[in-house]
């Protein structure tokens, strides 16, 4: 049994759910499969946006190129997640974890996980680097820390 009460063995069927992939989205996650982070270009305005959406938040256009990302970014803002409620029970194993709002080199923010750290090091202004999850034949975009400067 868990901390939160959850038992163990109800754990080990369950799936995270996978992103629905839309024609309009379709271009970033087959980015995702090959190790880049896309993000949206509206070929009008040039507003860089993500989320991708199927037209651009500035001008409505629905005309876009794809960038390639460097993945690298600053931490905005962050939460430690710590309890899952009303949510997946395959999240339960991964907790505590950390989700956080990314400001990208690109001038976009994007949400996403910080891994591979203990969420008690995480602080807005720290430094983060995109990488890949294959997750059910769809890969994720996560973030670690990057190391410090030296």
């Amino acid at each position: 049994m868990s901390k939160f009460g959850v038992k163990t063995e109800d754990l080990a069927g369950a799936k995270k759910p996978l992103p629905y992939v839309a024609s309009f989205s379709a271009p970033f996650w087959e980015g995702t499969k090959m190790g880049e982070l896309r993000i949206q270009k509206c070929k009008s305005c040039g507003h860089r946006q993500f989320p991708p959406k199927s037209s651009c938040e500035e001008c409505m256009i629905r005309d876009f190129e794809w960038i390639k990302s460097s993945g690298s970014g600053t931490v905005y803002s962050f939460a430690a997640i710590e309890q899952v409620v009303m949510n997946s029970p395959a999240f339960q194993k991964d907790l505590p974890y950390v989700l956080a709002a990314i400001d990208l080199e690109e001038q976009v923010r994007i949400i996403a996980q910080i891994v591979d750290c203990n969420p008690n090091q995480v602080k807005e202004g720290m430094k983060v680097k995109a990488f890949f999850e294959d997750i059910g034949g769809v890969s994720i975009v996560k973030f670690r820390l990057s190391p410090p400067d030296p």
